[in-house]
């Protein structure tokens, strides 16, 4: 196998400095939309709470004062080992812009923020200038009027992107950001994962079974290349066993409705759409394999799957095939290697015109009083977005895919990719099935009241699975109603 020369020096002065590596990212800790709570909302659905544009866009290029020193807070939820990246990339910073100082705060779970912005900007100002969050909390903050609109600073000719920076950016990655109703850009990628699916190599040999790429056997595709003949075929070898894991049960289910070309929620409204006949009917056929114990998920278990993909005791839980987050990969990685772990892209509903979710946190700018910490909060930004080295290093300590397509062309990173080989270097595997899935990437509309209906469709299959006398149709339909009513609360 060949070793890696470079990269290694990364993990080595960071394990040397007494950081560990303990990430568990994607759906592996890490969520599409975090919940959040509603500072004003609608009686119903008539009225549109997606989001509260901020004030108008300021015109004018952008002033900035190199010569007078400015200090900016930026709120995150990095571990050890990624804020000593981050505070590597923040000392190259600064030696382009020495009167800027960057209060890194690494400010607990991506909750802890938002309950603490949530506070601070119900006083009128923000506890931080910048944060790392998800797209639901932006749509959150926006409604207090706090969030900077970024096209100012994009469009600016002396500290603005080029174009060819702005087609740097993975375009569904960039594309998020200005997904709040109004077309302005809100924030900027940061952390980005998919999912992937992660399988037992050894026992798909022994079984001489085929990847599967689509679902179900009457997909009008051949069926031994589907989910469900897959696990049909494992069931009858391992009986004890659940052939297949799935760690988010929200994922599948928007997953589904995105690869059905079938309707879940809406920018627009109603804001709710995701109690039709399509999506009953998958619900149904997965009510089905559950019954035959084809799979189980991470609430069924209380426990990511993964744990039972790792698992060699017969007497235990045990499955032969995961879904979970790319980012989360080196959590799919047996202890001791006992057995080869494939990655693929995850099954579709047509493997020639893909779906699969993107996830993770961008980074928005608050709005202050002083304009100079908008600028040096939107410089610092710009950097961290733009820069390869540091896009690069976060990404392999990280599990994270970058946000810019040029790092795939980098000397280091190339080398950290080439040598993905499912095994010790699974994280690698990963991040090159998440680059080959770029082009089926999607991600569901932000507003208030996104984190309830994504929360509740995941419990909604929970509920249907694991109870035998519930009505399909009914339980749906009780989804659906629920969550209109926690609009209107």
């Amino acid at each position: 196998m060949k070793k890696l020369a470079k990269f290694t020096l990364l993990p080595l002065l960071l394990l040397s400095a007494g950081c560990t590596v303990d990430i568990k990212t994607g759906s592996e800790g890490d969520k599409s939309e975090a919940k959040s709570e509603v500072i004003s909302v609608s009686e119903d659905q008539s009225q549109d709470v997606s989001v509260t544009p901020s004030e108008e866009q300021q015109s004018g290029p952008v002033a900035f004062d190199s010569s007078k020193p400015v200090s900016i807070k930026f709120y995150h939820t990095m571990n050890n080992t990624l804020v000593a990246v981050l505070d590597g990339a923040i000392k190259r910073f600064n030696a382009i812009y020495p009167n800027i100082n960057v209060e890194s705060v690494s400010a607990g779970g991506y909750d802890d923020v938002r309950d603490q912005l949530k506070t601070s900007l119900s006083t009128d100002s923000a506890v931080c200038d910048m944060c790392y969050c998800y797209p639901d909390h932006v749509a959150l903050y926006n409604q207090a009027r706090k969030v900077v609109a970024l096209d100012r600073f994009i469009e600016d000719e002396t500290y603005g992107f080029t174009q060819e920076q702005i087609d740097d950016f993975v375009l569904s990655y960039w594309e998020e950001g200005k997904s709040f109703g109004d077309d302005l850009m809100y924030s900027l990628p940061f952390s980005k994962s998919s999912e992937a699916l992660f399988y037992n190599k050894d026992v798909f040999e022994e079984l001489n079974l085929s990847v599967p790429t689509h679902w179900f056997k009457d997909d009008g595709l051949d069926e031994t290349t589907s989910m469900e003949y897959v696990c049909e075929k494992i069931k009858e070898a391992y009986p004890t066993s659940y052939p297949l894991g799935y760690d988010s049960e929200s994922n599948w289910f928007i997953t589904l409705c995105e690869q059905y070309n079938s309707a879940y929620t809406s920018s627009g409204l109603p804001h709710y759409l995701f109690d039709n006949d399509v999506n009953r009917g998958f619900v149904k056929k997965l009510k089905v394999w559950y019954d035959k114990g084809y799979f189980t998920t991470k609430a069924l278990e209380a426990q990511y799957t993964s744990n039972l993909f790792k698992n060699m005791d017969q007497t235990k839980h045990t499955c032969y095939m995961c879904i979970g987050s790319t980012a989360g990969a080196s959590n799919q990685k047996p202890d001791g290697l006992v057995f080869d772990v494939g990655v693929a892209k995850i099954p579709q509903a047509n493997p020639q015109n893909g779906k699969v979710i993107s996830q993770g946190p961008n980074v928005c700018i608050f709005k202050n009083n002083d304009p100079q910490k908008e600028i040096a909060c939107w410089l610092l930004l710009r950097f961290l977005t733009t820069d390869v080295p540091f896009q690069g290093q976060f990404s392999m300590a990280s599990g994270y895919s970058p946000v810019i397509k040029s790092v795939y062309a980098d000397e280091i990173y190339q080398e950290f990719l080439d040598n993905a080989d499912g095994g010790e270097y699974l994280m690698a595997t990963a991040t090159e099935i998440a680059k080959e899935e770029e082009e089926w990437y999607f991600t569901s509309p932000a507003f208030i009241g996104s984190a309830d209906a994504r929360d509740n469709v995941g419990s909604m299959l929970v509920s249907i699975f694991a109870d035998n006398s519930a009505d399909i149709d009914s339980t749906v339909a009780n989804a659906f109603a629920t969550t209109i009513s926690q609009l209107q609360k």
